[in-house]
């Protein structure tokens, strides 16, 4: 996975998130389950906000660690305390999220349709019905990939923010227009983490393209 132009720092870090990510996917086919299981799956996502943060050197920088840390709690939360709590995680680093991407938003201006168009079309779908709490996390993630998508960064960043909301949609299908099927189960996870690896590693090595440009 191309992690971006910049030098990067720890690149071992990001590697070993992915490894972190990839084998809590392969033990959960096992039936493990516990505390332990808990820890490893935070790891992956908890170890890409610690490779952001050793390699934060501006306000962006921090604020993509912010996030991925909200996300690796995330990630602990719903399995610990219920998918209520671990999306309220999940909602303010969706807020995070967008305040980023749109501070560094595109000039032109029908660059911002994208944004305009997902977050109803994302609240609509994952929140079919009139539920106010799914609701209002739907229209977090729909801004967080609206505004992903209409940013300075990489692509693989937007296409990163739209595999988070596919696998948000498949936790949701998986109790209405999916229910029973093995679907979700096999792509919640991979989906999310990839999103969220493709995220860090074109955020993070544009940043450091950007940081080692303007120091020149």
């Amino acid at each position: 996975m191309s992690i971006g132009a910049g030098q990067t720092r720890f690149r071992w870090i990001f590697a070993a998130a992915l490894v972190a990510g990839a084998s809590y996917f392969a033990v959960t086919r096992t039936g493990v389950d516990g505390a332990a299981l808990i820890a490893w799956k935070g790891a992956g996502v908890g170890l890409l906000a610690l490779w952001a943060a050793l390699n934060a050197r501006s306000r962006d920088g921090w604020l993509i660690a912010a996030v991925l840390a909200l996300g690796a709690l995330g990630d602990v939360l719903l399995a610990a305390a219920g998918l209520t709590v671990g999306a309220l995680a999940f909602l303010a680093g969706h807020v995070v999220a967008a305040m980023l991407y749109f501070r560094n938003r595109a000039r032109s201006w029908w660059m911002m349709l994208p944004a305009v168009v997902l977050v109803p079309l994302v609240a609509v779908v994952i929140a079919p019905t009139p539920d106010a709490g799914i609701a209002l996390y739907a229209t977090g993630l729909g801004a967080m990939a609206g505004a992903a998508l209409i940013g300075r960064f990489p692509r693989i960043v937007g296409i990163g923010a739209m595999l988070f909301v596919l696998s948000d949609w498949l936790i949701f299908a998986e109790t209405g227009a999916l229910a029973g099927s093995p679907l979700p189960g096999l792509l919640i996870w991979p989906l999310y983490f990839a999103g969220q690896a493709m995220i860090t590693g074109g955020l993070i090595g544009f940043l450091a393209g950007e940081g080692a440009h303007t120091s020149q």
